[in-house]
C-alpha cells in the first residue's frame, strides 16, 4: 500500500511598524533589520501531503494567490537537510487568510507554515521543526528580497522588537541567532484595510541606496528609544509614538497613495466616533494601513470600521494581536 504522510502547519502574519535595513553582510544569516512591529493571528495555513514517487512539488493556493516557487525554494532547502523530503512526491495546499504582497509579511508567514507542514509530514520532532522553519524562511527571503525582518520577528510572538539583525536560528544544531527579537502580548483587536492592487514591492525600497539610507537613519533613531528598558505593555503607546515619527522621517509617509490611505483610516474612525481613540499606522512596506487602539483595553471592538473602511474604497478585516512563538 502506498504510504501518505500529511502534515499542517500554520502562521500569522507580521506588521512591521518601524526598521532598517541591514544587508552588509555577505552570509544572509547575518542580514535582516532591527526595528519593531506587531504579529497577527490571521495569516497562512499550510497542508503538506508526500507520498512515495518522483520528487516534485504540486503547489496549490485555497484562497488568494501566492508565489509558488518561493514554496519549492522551501522544500528544496528542506532536502539539503534531510534527504527523506527528496524521496517523496509533494503536494502543499495554501490558504491565506490576508493578501500577499501588502506589506503583512505573508511570505514569511507562508514560508514558515509550510516548511512546518513539510515536516510534521514525516514525523519530525515539533519543536526542532519549528526552528529549522524560522531558519528556511529567513533564507528564502532574503534570497528574494521579499521581507527582511519578518521571520525573526515571527520568531519571537505577540508585540516585537528585533535588536540584532539576521536569522533567528542558524547553524546545523539551530541553537539561535545571530538575530535576536523580543515579544509580549497582549490580546488587543487591529483592523487592516488595503487597497486592492498594491503600488510597489518591498524590494524597490530595499535594495534602493537613496530609500535604504532614509529608512535606515530614522529606523536608527526610534530604535533608540525602543531598544532601551525592559519590553512589555506599558511600552505600547511609545512604540505608535515611534512608529507614527518614523513613516513622517523616513518620508515613506509622503508618498501621495500612502498619505491618502492614512486620511481615509482617519476619516473612518472619526465618521464611528473613536478618531481620538485609534492610531492608523502604515504597515511597512506595503500600501496598507494597521489601526489599533493608541492605548490598550481602551476600545472594545473595532467591527464598526469595517463598513466605513470599505466605503473608502479598501478591503479591511479585523484580527488581533498573535500570540507569543
Amino acid at each position: 500500500s502506498m504510504t501518505v504522510a500529511l502534515g499542517r502547519g500554520a502562521c500569522g502574519g507580521h506588521l512591521t511598524l518601524l526598521f532598517t535595513v541591514d544587508d552588509q553582510s555577505e552570509d544572509p544569516n547575518f542580514q535582516g533589520s532591527l526595528g519593531a512591529g506587531i504579529c497577527v493571528a490571521d495569516g497562512v495555513e499550510a497542508i503538506a501531503r508526500g507520498q512515495e514517487g518522483e520528487y516534485s512539488l504540486n503547489v496549490r493556493f485555497l484562497s488568494g494567490e501566492g508565489d509558488s516557487n518561493m514554496y519549492q525554494q522551501v522544500l528544496d532547502l528542506l532536502c539539503q537537510e534531510i534527504p527523506q523530503f527528496s524521496e517523496l512526491n509533494w503536494e502543499v495546499a495554501i490558504k491565506m487568510t490576508l493578501p500577499p504582497s501588502q506589506g503583512f509579511g505573508m511570505s514569511a508567514a507562508g514560508a514558515i507554515a509550510a516548511a512546518c507542514a513539510f515536516q510534521r509530514a514525516i514525523g519530525q520532532p515539533h519543536e526542532e521543526s519549528l526552528r529549522r522553519a524560522y531558519s528556511i524562511a529567513h533564507r528564502v527571503e532574503r534570497m528574494n528580497s521579499t521581507g527582511l525582518g519578518d521571520v525573526t520577528a515571527l520568531s519571537a510572538g505577540g508585540v516585537e522588537r528585533r535588536l540584532i539583525p539576521g536569522s533567528p536560528y542558524s547553524g546545523s544544531n539551530l541553537v539561535n541567532g545571530p538575530g535576536v527579537a523580543e515579544g509580549w502580548f497582549e490580546s488587543t483587536p487591529i483592523v487592516l484595510a488595503w487597497r486592492e492592487n498594491p503600488g510597489r514591492h518591498t524590494s524597490e525600497y530595499i535594495d534602493n541606496a537613496k530609500w535604504k539610507k532614509l529608512i535606515t537613519d530614522s529606523g536608527t533613531e526610534q530604535m533608540k528609544i525602543l531598544s532601551d528598558g525592559v519590553w512589555d505593555s506599558s511600552r505600547w503607546t511609545e512604540l505608535i509614538e515611534c512608529a507614527e515619527s518614523f513613516s513622517t522621517d523616513s518620508q515613506l509617509a509622503n508618498d501621495a497613495s500612502r498619505s491618502s490611505l492614512i486620511e481615509a483610516g482617519k476619516s473612518a474612525a472619526q465618521r464611528v466616533g473613536i478618531g481620538v481613540d485609534v492610531a492608523v499606522l502604515l504597515c511597512m512596506l506595503g500600501e496598507s494601513i494597521a489601526i489599533v487602539p493608541r492605548e490598550l483595553g481602551s476600545v472594545e471592538s473595532l467591527d464598526s470600521l469595517i463598513t466605513e473602511l470599505e466605503n473608502e474604497g479598501l478591503q479591511a478585516l479585523v484580527t488581533s494581536v498573535g500570540k507569543i512563538s
